[in-house]
C-alpha cells in the first residue's frame, strides 16, 4: 500500500471574499449615518427621467370606528393630489412642481423641479367603502376610513385565575 501524504491536499478550498459579511454590514451603517448627519431628507427622492419620483410617508392608525391615514404633501395643491379607492386599496396620487429663480446684480438663478408620486395601503376588511372621507389643509391630506358597524368589536375583559 502506497503511502499517503494526507499534509497537502488536491481539494481546494473556497477563497473568502475579499470583505467579510460582517464589514459590509458596517460600511452599509456608516452609509447611512453619514446620509442622517448630512440631514435626512422627508421624502425619498429617485431619479426618473427628467423629474423627480416622491414617495411621502403616510401616518396610518386604526381605532375602534376608523383607520386614519396622514399624508405630509407640503409644497403641493390640493388640485393636484387625488385619492382612490378599489378592491380594499387605497390610493393617493399626486404631482408636485416647485419653481425657484433668484435674480442678483451677478447672477440669476432658475430652477424647476417637478414629479409625481403614488402611495398604496391596503386596508382592512370591516371597510365601509361608502364612508372614507378626504380632507386637505396646509400641506396635510387625511383620509378616515369609517368601520363597518359589524366590524366594531366591543371589548370585554377577561379574568385572569391563578393555577
Amino acid at each position: 500500500m502506497a503511502n499517503k501524504d494526507i499534509s497537502r491536499s488536491t481539494e481546494r478550498t473556497p477563497s473568502r471574499p475579499s470583505q467579510d459579511i460582517f464589514s459590509l454590514m458596517r460600511n452599509e451603517m456608516d452609509r447611512l449615518f453619514a446620509r442622517f448627519e448630512s440631514g435626512w431628507p422627508r421624502w425619498p427622492s429617485y431619479t426618473r427621467g427628467e423629474g423627480v419620483m416622491t414617495m411621502p410617508e403616510l401616518d396610518v392608525r386604526e381605532n375602534n370606528e376608523a383607520v386614519l391615514i396622514e399624508a405630509e404633501l407640503p409644497g403641493v395643491d390640493e388640485k393636484d393630489v387625488s385619492v382612490t379607492l378599489a378592491n380594499g386599496v387605497l390610493t393617493i396620487k399626486g404631482e408636485k412642481t416647485q419653481d425657484r429663480q433668484e435674480k442678483r446684480d451677478d447672477y440669476h438663478l432658475a430652477e424647476r423641479t417637478f414629479g409625481s408620486f403614488q402611495r398604496s395601503v391596503r386596508l382592512p376588511d370591516g371597510i365601509d367603502e361608502n364612508k372614507v372621507e378626504a380632507k386637505f389643509d396646509k400641506g396635510v391630506l387625511k383620509v378616515t376610513a369609517a368601520k363597518r358597524p359589524d366590524a366594531v368589536k366591543a371589548e370585554r375583559k377577561i379574568a385572569i385565575s391563578k393555577g
